[in-house]
Parts: structure tokens; sequence; C-alpha cells
């Protein structure tokens, strides 16, 4: 496949941002918890437009530090992995959501698009049933689009990067 039809989606968790509505953040957690308890996929209405309001809440650095955290790692990662096309996604309260980046970037052209998170350790819910549960209903979605999920990491790759991380300290 020709690597300028390639693009790689950074996920990172998502912050909400400090001056979000604590009622409405409450609103919509407990949506989700009740629709998990009850083995649903599909928001309900009033949880998709908490899930929209929170995602699109304005930001600065100061409101949302995790969001230009992760932009920053994105900038570096961007240069390391060119001509590939480099975009960011959140999996909870920030947009764009790993759905609409994805959309996004097939819409664009994009035919093969490995997606990568900052979530390195084994066992959490996002990284290992959420984001493959995407990945899954993207594939489904986009039959034509080769649609990757570049997890789970080597731990022995994570615990080398802490390593030389201490060591620098």
């Amino acid at each position: 496949m020709d690597r300028l039809t390639e693009a790689v989606l950074l996920v990172g968790h998502g912050g909400v941002p400090v001056d979000a509505p604590p009622a409405l953040v409450a609103e919509l957690k407990q949506l989700e918890a009740a629709r998990m308890r009850k083995g649903e996929s599909q928001m309900s209405e009033r949880e998709a437009e908490l899930d929209r309001a929170i995602r699109e809440w304005p930001r600065t650095k100061e409101t949302d530090p995790y969001k230009w955290g992760l932009e920053a790692i994105a900038e570096s990662l961007a240069e390391l992995i060119r001509p590939r096309r480099l975009d960011v996604a959140y999996n909870e309260f920030c947009a764009p959501s790993v759905d609409d980046a994805v959309d996004r970037l097939i819409a664009e052209g994009f035919d093969r698009i490995t997606i990568v998170t900052t979530m390195f350790t084994p066992g959490g819910s996002h990284s290992e049933l959420e984001i493959p549960a995407i990945v899954e209903a993207l594939g489904r979605r986009h039959p034509h689009a080769e649609i990757a999920y570049a997890w789970p990491y080597r731990l022995d790759d994570v615990a080398a990067f802490l390593a030389a991380h201490i060591d620098r300290t």
C-alpha cells in the first residue's frame, strides 16, 4: 500500500477540563454506568448530548493540560513516522473521538490507519475492551480500509522505556 495513504491515530485517555460543570460530568458518568450495567453499547440521546458537550468544551493549556501534553507527544511522534500522517483522538472527555477521527481520515482518502494509545499497561478497560470494540465497529463501517490497533505493547519495551527515563533523571 502507498505510504502516503497511511495514517496513525494517537489515542489518549482524555481529561475533563477543570472549568466544566461538575453536574454535567456526574450525570454523564451516571448514565454511562447505568448503560454498562445493562450491557448496552449504544448511548442514550441524553448521554450522547452530554458526551458531546464535554468533549467540545472550550479548552486552554490551563483548563486541560492533558490535551496539550498529548499533542506535544504527537508532534514528536509525527516527525518519527513520516511520511505517514499523524492525528490525535481521545477515548473520552475530549474531541475528537476515535470514531470521528477515523471517519475524517477515511473521508480524506486514507485507507490504512493504525491506532496506537498512550495507555501502556494491560488490564485497562479502555485499552483492552473499549478501543478494540471501537476498532471492530470501524472495520465493519469501513470494510475497504485497513484499520489496525497496535496493542498490546511488549512489556519489556515499556520497561526499557521507563528504565531509560530513570537513567536520564
